[in-house]
């Protein structure tokens, strides 16, 4: 089932899309991801950063970490996390353990998951957990599928099939 994100919501999801676009223009994989306090203002933004060889420099993982160090504990737990596909366990993991709110995404991990295999991309070497199996308390809230075919296309790019 799709999630119908408010305009709000599409703004900065919109924002992810384009992050991620970015990312994918500059050699990497298309992901990006907004935080945003509970008044709505943007606190941080990054994309995906791991064409270096570091496989651990996806924008959740930067926030979280970001997070940890400007941002408040509760004022974490009252912030979303607004991504371009669902956090990996790995970024789920950090996520929960700052203790970060909400988290809104374009694509799920299951959808990313077909894609992949659709264009013949070997499998990832860590399992795509969706965020409430490695972090069950944490809201989430996603696939939206007025972004999806976005978030698809960018990855099609990626893996030449556009």
């Amino acid at each position: 089932m799709s999630y119908e994100p408010t305009d709000i919501e599409l703004k900065h999801l919109t924002r992810c899309v384009e992050l991620a676009t970015e990312a994918l223009e500059d050699g990497d994989e298309p992901f990006g991801s907004v935080l945003v306090a509970a008044d709505g203002r943007v606190l941080f933004e990054d994309r995906n950063r791991v064409a270096g060889g570091d496989q651990t420099r996806h924008p959740e993982f930067e926030i979280a970490r970001w997070a940890a160090t400007n941002v408040a504990p509760d004022e974490r737990a009252a912030a979303t996390v607004y991504t371009s596909g669902e956090h990996c366990p790995m970024c789920s993991a950090a996520h929960a353990w700052v203790g970060l709110g909400r988290i809104v995404y374009v694509a799920s991990s299951e959808q990313l998951g077909s894609w992949l295999a659709e264009l013949g991309v070997p499998a990832s070497p860590v399992a795509a957990l969706p965020v409430n199996a490695v972090a069950p308390g944490v809201p989430v809230d996603g696939p939206v599928a007025a972004l999806a075919d976005r978030v698809h296309a960018l990855h099609r790019r990626l893996h030449g099939a556009a």
